[in-house]
């Protein structure tokens, strides 16, 4: 039921920012816990950042954790990823996600809606 458009990828130079949008629509987002992951070119699926229906707490992985903010602008239907002193280890197609569950997990199992993805490329 709810579709996920992921937009704001592109190529940033290594110490860079970039803001990650995710329009849902066919659901509101205050009912889904929401997430962010990334898959790199050779490797599996990984966790990123996840948020809460609330948006008061969040989850992180610690390869991003006090460099990415994940938050939700509901009045919009919108997650954003904000990304901050990139890295060209951060490299990869990043995904949105929503779940029905109560809480943030890195559960890639728990998320039952997927985008179809945004490439990110940080040059060195």
């Amino acid at each position: 039921q709810v579709q996920l458009v992921e937009s704001g990828g592109g190529l940033v130079q290594a110490g860079g920012s970039l803001r990650l949008s995710c329009a849902a629509s066919g659901g509101a987002i205050i009912f889904y816990v929401m997430g962010w992951f990334r898959q790199a070119p050779g490797k599996e699926r990984e966790f990123v950042a996840a948020l809460s229906l609330s948006g008061r707490s969040t989850l992180y992985d610690d390869a991003v954790k006090g460099r990415f903010t994940i938050s939700r602008e509901n009045a919009k239907n919108t997650v954003y990823l904000q990304m901050n002193s990139l890295k060209p280890e951060d490299t990869a197609v990043y995904y949105c996600a929503a779940g029905v569950g109560s809480v943030p997990t890195a559960n890639s199992a728990s998320f039952n809606y997927w985008g179809q993805g945004t490439q990110v490329t940080v040059s060195s």
